[in-house]
């Protein structure tokens, strides 16, 4: 079904991992009915486990669009995983350094060239600590303004009973996790956007980032049944306080 163009490594690894995925895990997808068939669009998910990536792939993959996430520069020096990032035309985000902007422009190129760009706005894997969505970081809603392409949120669940939020290892698939995909509607942005030419201010760029996460909080509520906390976690507001996510003291030696 998936008519798009893409690398042959890429289809090949697919094609390979499809199998593997549908065999450890129990799949409860959506039809991603507001995924564009062709065209620039961004996805943004929200971040529970390591384990996420691959699978928020297999639910775009085989709802016929080859995801280019931003991932972290690192991961491209890595023997294996570096190998399969570069044959599959990632984006590395070279965090914290001068280079971090030349991960937007490569992804504006690609939304540019039709593609579908994946960017976890949270920036790495929530330490709320119940995983609701965190506060995001400006990057997914600094590109959407930029480029004027759709923004959709996807929630998903399920990644965090194969791996434990960041912990990488022997995953665990029995009994089979089931793993839950909803694609929400295009964020509305269209009043944020800036004059043709100009970069988005500071203030639009953090009320985008709001919507954004928002919209992905909403449809995890409505995959777990619950309501997300009334003030959203701020991970970067606590590690300045030198807080973990418990309210510890980061130092604290009974932790």
């Amino acid at each position: 079904m998936n008519r798009e163009a893409a690398e042959p490594a890429f289809r090949a690894i697919a094609h390979v991992l499809a199998p593997v995925l549908r065999a450890l895990t129990r799949r409860d997808w959506d039809d991603a009915a507001t995924l564009p068939a062709t065209g620039g669009v961004i996805v943004c998910p929200n971040h529970i486990s390591n384990a996420d990536p691959p699978l928020v792939g297999h639910y775009l993959v085989w709802s016929g669009r080859w995801p280019r996430f931003l991932a972290k520069a690192s991961l491209f020096d890595a023997p294996v995983v570096g190998w399969l990032a570069r044959a599959t035309g990632q984006i590395p985000v070279h965090r914290r350094t001068r280079a971090a902007g030349a991960s937007l422009d490569a992804a504006a190129d690609a939304l540019a060239r039709g593609a579908c760009v994946v960017i976890y706005p949270e920036g790495t894997v929530t330490h709320e600590p119940d995983a609701w969505p965190m506060t995001g970081h400006g990057g997914a809603a600094r590109l959407a303004l930029r480029t004027g392409v759709p923004v959709l949120p996807l929630a998903q669940w399920g990644a965090h009973t194969v791996f434990d939020r960041w912990r990488v290892g022997v995953p665990r698939v029995w009994p089979r996790p089931t793993i839950t995909m909803r694609l929400g509607e295009p964020v509305a942005l269209d009043d944020l956007r800036p004059p043709a030419g100009e970069e988005p201010d500071a203030a639009a760029v953090r009320e985008a980032t709001d919507r954004i996460v928002s919209a992905i909080t909403a449809l995890v509520e409505g995959i777990r049944g619950e309501v997300a906390p009334t003030v959203r976690y701020d991970l970067r507001r606590d590690w300045q306080a030198g807080l973990a996510p418990d309210g510890r003291p980061l130092d604290d030696p009974d932790r």
